[in-house]
């Protein structure tokens, strides 16, 4: 997944309520045998078999599909998905935050996220952000009153704002995944860049 630098996301949203929305909805255990990286083909996988039926139809009534949500994300246009409670729960597949990489989104917005998804969305360049309940059910409403309802993410300041009410929230992240996110580090980039540090610690401990 491309390492994209953060700072400010500014978006419409794809309103996903529902609650402990689990690993095997956000990508079917069959596409775990695959072993290709490719974000598109993960991506067109994302809520698969909600998003289609059996005959691989477009399921109307699911919300990726009604034409107010069904624009493919790109910069300012549904980077960012408002999920019910418990988002990620299950299994500890890397393949879902890979599927929600893949399909473009930024950010996704839950009261709670499962731990181990979490840090997998985290080391896909996906950011989770953790809002109070009453925020979410506000953000679920703003949405629903109006599709094109712009939701600003802001990393550097750790806050997430709902531009239809003007209410903000504060968020919490840890400081080294900040860090990465801010600078579009994966931890091998950000072991790279403590290179020379690494070496004068190496010079040191030769001397014992």
């Amino acid at each position: 997944m491309a390492n994209k630098k953060f700072n400010i996301i500014k978006s419409t949203c794809i309103p996903i309520a529902i609650d402990n929305n689990n690993t095997d909805n956000i990508i079917p255990a069959r596409y775990l045998a695959f072993t290709t990286r490719d974000p598109k083909f993960y991506g067109d996988a994302f809520m698969h078999d909600l998003r289609y039926d059996a005959n691989n139809n477009p399921v109307p009534d699911f919300v990726m599909n009604k034409p107010e949500f069904s624009e493919a994300p790109h910069e300012g246009v549904h980077e960012i998905i408002v999920g019910g409670q418990n988002w990620g729960s299950g299994s500890s597949r890397e393949h879902a935050a890979w599927a929600i990489a893949g399909y473009g989104v930024r950010v996704v917005i839950s009261s709670s996220f499962a731990d181990i998804h979490r840090n997998n969305l985290l080391n896909c360049f996906v950011l989770p952000v953790i809002v109070s309940r009453e925020f979410q059910l506000e953000l679920f409403d703003s949405i629903a009153k109006d599709p094109q309802t712009i939701v600003t993410v802001d990393l550097p300041n750790q806050t997430v704002t709902n531009e239809a009410t003007g209410h903000s929230e504060k968020f919490d992240i840890n400081g080294y995944k900040k860090h990465c996110l801010v600078n579009g580090l994966d931890d091998i980039d950000y072991l790279l860049t403590q290179k020379d540090k690494t070496e004068a610690f190496e010079q040191t401990m030769k001397k014992y």
